[in-house]
């Protein structure tokens, strides 16, 4: 195998996982205002549409890693880019709010799985001593995607309509599709278990969990700051809230960019301690500086912290996995993502009815310091103690 980290079937992954990226980030920036506006949705009704996509993600996951266990990789992931794709078919012709719901659901499987196979596919294609770089670089495009998604998608629908930009998003998932059907796997880098048995042990892997669980604390206080930094913004004083976005996407493009290579040469105690930390201080300015320099200036410190913190424990649960159980590992790390986030948002938004968001984000702060000591005081010991190199 190519030991050479930027090779064909790299680059042809990393381009997929941007393209459906694109749509993915485009979407949740313009549907729910084409849901309201053409479809007069309330916004309860587009509450639920958006929870199902996460629902089916967080039901679909576990299975995903055993089937990529134990059927092998590349067929399991075309299946779900086809699925993904196909639903923007189904968005053109859509008609009706419980119609676009049960799209919805359809396309947060076909997401759930595409994440994963892309994820563990990327693992099994780059060399081993270059795990935590290429991973790294992997999570870029999921970030790059992040930032430019939304603009092309309220680009398209507001220099034409929300069919143009439907079928934009169409032509766009194909290309991520395409580009995922030319990447090779090689057979040695995805050993197929047939005998594997549907059990716990084969849904989740065990070495991955508590890197799971540490995650899992983090993201809370991620999904909160989502959701809820917009509606801070104006309680600040800050009209452009979408600029905190950009600032905190290039916060973290800036940090997967560098926390590859020290990964390799260091392993993960250095960096995730100081980012870790970056958070927590991001976080209490964001709460205490009620500022717009304050409020932009935690984008870039939070991008940059978090921007960490998913490939250095995606890297961790890949080291410590055996090669035909990354893809248990990589469901269980993402499982917890998304548990992460969906318990953040709900807590923030909780939390802030009964008391204010100032107060949310500093709770938010004590997340990230529980996820450090948690690191610190068990997880990184139980690491260096089972890491397989």
């Amino acid at each position: 195998m190519d030991k050479t980290l930027w090779n064909r079937d790299f680059i042809l992954l990393t381009l997929s996982n941007f393209l459906l990226c694109i749509t993915y980030y485009a979407l949740i920036s313009t549907l729910p205002i084409y849901l309201a506006v053409n479809l007069h949705a309330d916004n309860s009704a587009i509450g639920i549409v958006l929870a199902v996509y996460t629902i089916a993600s967080v039901l679909v996951r576990p299975f995903s890693g055993f089937a990529l266990d134990k059927f092998g990789r590349k067929m399991i992931f075309l299946a779900a880019l086809i699925l993904y794709t196909a639903v923007f078919v189904g968005y053109i012709v859509a008609i009706s709010i419980a119609f676009i719901t049960l799209l919805r659901f359809m396309q947060g499987l076909g997401w759930g799985v595409a994440t994963i196979s892309g994820a563990t596919m990327a693992v099994d294609i780059m060399p081993a001593n270059k795990r935590g770089e290429g991973i790294g670089f992997y999570s870029l495009s999921t970030t790059l995607g992040m930032s430019v998604g939304p603009i092309i998608g309220l680009f398209i629908a507001r220099q034409w309509d929300y069919m143009a930009m439907f079928w934009g998003l169409l032509l766009i998932s194909s290309l991520g599709a395409l580009s995922g059907y030319l990447v090779k796997i090689p057979r040695n880098a995805t050993p197929a278990i047939a005998n594997l048995n549907l059990n716990l042990h084969n849904l989740f892997e065990p070495k991955a969990l508590s890197s799971s669980f540490n995650l899992l604390i983090v993201m809370m206080a991620y999904g909160g700051l989502l959701s809820f930094v917009a509606l801070y913004g104006r309680e600040v004083g800050v009209q452009n809230t979408s600029l905190f976005f950009l600032i905190f996407a290039i916060g973290i493009a800036i940090s997967r960019i560098t926390v590859g290579k020290v990964f390799d040469k260091h392993g993960p105690a250095r960096i995730l301690t100081l980012c870790l930390i970056l958070d927590i201080f991001g976080f209490a300015m964001l709460a205490l500086l009620k500022t717009p320099m304050g409020y932009f200036a935690s984008a870039m410190i939070i991008g940059f912290g978090n921007g960490v913190v998913f490939p250095v424990f995606q890297t961790m649960v890949n080291n410590l996995a055996e090669p035909s159980h990354r893809g248990a590992a990589n469901s269980t790390l993402y499982t917890a993502l998304d548990l992460g986030m969906g318990s953040g948002m709900v807590a923030v938004g909780i939390i802030s009815e009964h008391t204010s968001l100032s107060i949310s984000f500093l709770i938010c702060a004590l997340l990230c310091i529980a996820g450090l000591v948690l690191f610190r005081r068990y997880v990184l010991g139980y690491y260096l103690k089972h890491v397989r190199f």
